[in-house]
């Protein structure tokens, strides 16, 4: 079988015969994969012509519907792509991580897209800055789609979940695709992708698919593109340096392979939670995807009084370890991709052992299932090293089964040798010692783009050392890339450029479609709350009439709250405090402007959402009168969904002033309105 490409609109063979791509397990050639014949300039142009078109016509909750129908499909077909992943060497679970997890980044970014984006194509960065003395001129940042197209170069071992957790984030951005996945696993990514397309979910040009070669893919990428990277980080270093995205400033995101570690806290006697929790997650990194995770355990750093402990504990699960035909039930641990991977491995653990010792290797391992002689099998091999100041183990890795235990003297050396691994994608911190976690984030955070603090209390629900998160960043400094991935919204914005805009507020209420302070703010013709959602218009203000507050107010308001807070129910002595006199309560004053702007007749208006950005700015003692200004500050759609009234979110600035024109109170409103019923819905 000729794996296809999927370039232009359409399938395509590449030219020859290609490489061939073996399972891992059995040593059969599952396929043949070419590029040979692709026009890749042609490929970017039509992902920045049709694709970002599309993409960019879309909202950011019409992209993150897309996004969650996409994941509902491939869930639904996700028992083919088992079938085939288990030829990749991967288990039931290392499968589930690869694909399920896949789909999962498209679930969590589609919940991003329409809970925290606006449903427009522009985002709103921050706060609005005031420029000028009288506030006519200000500035603000915003977040627009980068015009051309994300180029993926992704890595073998997570040839689903690659794919999947980066074009989530892209495509919620309005920016096209073009993968080129792997070579030796692209089978299992040129099924998803066949899905993907089948599906006809995601607009025409948005997703491309390069099976081979990627040849010389970068030298047409432009400065509106964006390229990342997974995988060794001599391969990345070498694209990085490509002329091209130099000439044209080309962001270029690399998640580097690197070594990663875990600190086992001095307190952790082998008797506790946290060492018996320390031993399953070394092996358990060890051993899943065959230890073929740029997130894995490489280096297990332990207090010299524990080595020999951990050393029998881990040993002993590890000679549990059952290895074979991942399709077999009994089988915990498959095969590594390629005998290429097999061979590279072999020689990382004889330049390991310049300085360390092997506690376990198993070179006579059975199998269940699966081809010893012609499959990709390894057993788990465990070293110690000898010196822990010994260059190798903190600058060699094995990019499989294979960790070493490395003793450190006390905090301060397991800080340094931490730092020895000049920059990691995780490091573990497993310690119920809170002090101790602390010392180590201060630490080692600068050379980490993830800790996880492991103990009994979270351990039940954790996710583990080597699971980064849709929600969170992935990558770090240094030797694992100095890139991020991932990471929510931040994720997002790697393909979106951030621009700082300035004018008067009122130009700027309109271009962000949220009101800014000092803009217009036309009075409303009726009140504010009579108006369905779509017929709101930023800006739209109603000014109140006024109330003059009296000490019987703030008599019974603390009577009613219990808030007996002696600045409102002492008149004896104000010596020392912020106070003149008795003084209102704050809440009473914000209580009392919705008595003042609330319409009180049934209408459009369904409910109170709740109050954001509340301030007390200035006392309101007896005898003050409040009035109040409501504006319509910004206009959040919400889904319509069956057997629930169409209805959006809006949020009302409330202003409130005393008699000499002061703002003493400032907070957002948030009501649920509905929407106009038309005769289709």
């Amino acid at each position: 079988m000729k794996l296809m490409n999927y370039c232009l609109g359409s399938w395509q063979e590449g030219k020859g015969d290609g490489v061939e791509l073996y399972d891992a397990v059995y040593g059969k050639v599952v396929a043949t994969a070419t590029s040979d014949g692709l026009n890749f300039e042609e490929i970017l142009n039509y992902g920045r012509t049709t694709g970002a078109a599309a993409l960019q016509k879309m909202t950011f909750h019409e992209r993150g519907r897309t996004l969650k129908a996409l994941a509902l499909h491939l869930m639904e077909k996700k028992k083919a792509f088992y079938e085939i992943s288990y030829q990749t060497g991967a288990t039931k679970i290392d499968s589930w991580i690869d694909i399920e997890g896949g789909i999962g980044n498209l679930f969590a970014m589609a919940s991003k897209g329409r809970r925290e984006m606006p449903d427009d194509v522009i985002y709103v960065d921050g706060k609005a800055e005031i420029l000028s003395k009288n506030g006519t001129f200000i500035g603000h940042h915003i977040y627009t789609s980068k015009k051309g197209v994300a180029v993926h170069i992704n890595a073998f071992n997570f040839p689903v979940w690659g794919m999947l957790e980066k074009i989530a984030v892209n495509l919620l951005a309005g920016v096209p695709a073009v993968v080129k996945p792997a070579t030796a696993t692209s089978y299992l990514t040129e099924a998803v992708v066949k899905e993907i397309i089948a599906s006809g979910i995601l607009p025409q040009g948005s997703l491309q698919l390069i099976c081979g070669s990627a040849r010389e893919l970068l030298n047409f990428v432009d400065s509106q593109d964006v390229v990342t990277f997974t995988g060794s980080a001599s391969t990345g270093q070498m694209l990085k340096a490509n002329p091209r995205l130099i000439e044209r400033s080309v962001p270029f995101n690399m998640e580097a392979d690197s070594l990663n570690s875990s600190i086992l806290c001095p307190k952790a006697d082998p008797d506790s939670e946290e060492f018996k929790l320390f031993i399953k997650e070394v092996s358990k990194e060890m051993t899943v995807k065959a230890g073929q995770k740029c997130t894995a355990i490489r280096r297990i750093l332990v207090p010299e009084s524990r080595v020999e402990a951990v050393r029998d504990a881990l040993t002993a699960r590890l000679q549990k370890v059952v290895m074979g035909d991942p399709r077999e039930e009994s089988v915990r641990m498959g095969s590594l991709a390629s005998r290429d991977q097999v061979k590279e491995v072999q020689s990382k653990i004889e330049e390991l052992k310049k300085s360390c010792e092997v506690l376990y290797q198993n070179d006579s391992f059975d199998l269940v299932g699966g081809d010893k002689e012609k499959g990709c099998f390894m057993a788990p091999t465990l070293l110690l090293a000898k010196d822990a100041n010994a260059s190798e183990p903190h600058c060699i890795e094995a990019f499989g089964p294979v960790s070493t235990i490395i003793p450190y003297k006390d905090n301060d050396h397991a800080i340094e040798l931490a730092q020895r691994g000049e920059g990691s994608l995780v490091a573990s911190v497993v310690t119920h010692d809170p002090k101790f976690a602390r010392e180590m984030a201060i630490g080692i955070g600068s050379h980490h783009g993830r800790l996880y603090f492991l103990d009994r209390d979270c351990a039940k629900e954790g996710t583990g050392h080597g699971s980064p998160l849709p929600q969170l960043v992935h990558g770090g400094p240094g030797r694992a890339g100095g890139g991020e991935e991932m990471g929510g919204l931040r994720g997002v914005f790697h393909y979106m450029q951030r621009t700082a805009i300035q004018g008067h507020p009122t130009t700027l209420s309109h271009v962000t479609g949220v009101y800014q302070p000092g803009g217009a703010r036309p009075e409303s013709e009726k009140h504010p709350f009579r108006y369905h959602f779509e017929e709101l218009e930023i800006g739209q203000t109603l000014t109140t009439h006024k109330r003059t507050i009296t000490e019987a107010d703030i008599v019974n308001f603390a009577n009613v709250t219990w808030d007996h807070f002696y600045a409102h129910t002492d008149d004896t002595s104000f010596d020392g405090t912020l106070f003149e006199r008795r003084v209102a309560h704050g809440y009473f004053i914000i209580a009392a402007a919705a008595g003042l702007f609330v319409d009180p007749g049934k209408g459009p208006v369904l409910a109170n959402y709740g109050v954001d950005e509340l301030r007390f700015t200035k006392p309101v003692y007896v005898g003050a009168t409040i009035q109040v200004k409501l504006t319509c500050k910004e206009k959040i759609n919400q889904e319509d969904r069956e057997g629930e009234t169409p209805r959006g979110v809006v949020k009302w600035q409330v202003e409130v002033t005393d008699e000499e024109q002061e703002v003493v109170a400032l907070g957002t409103i948030l009501t649920m309105v509905a929407k106009q019923v038309t005769g289709d819905r």
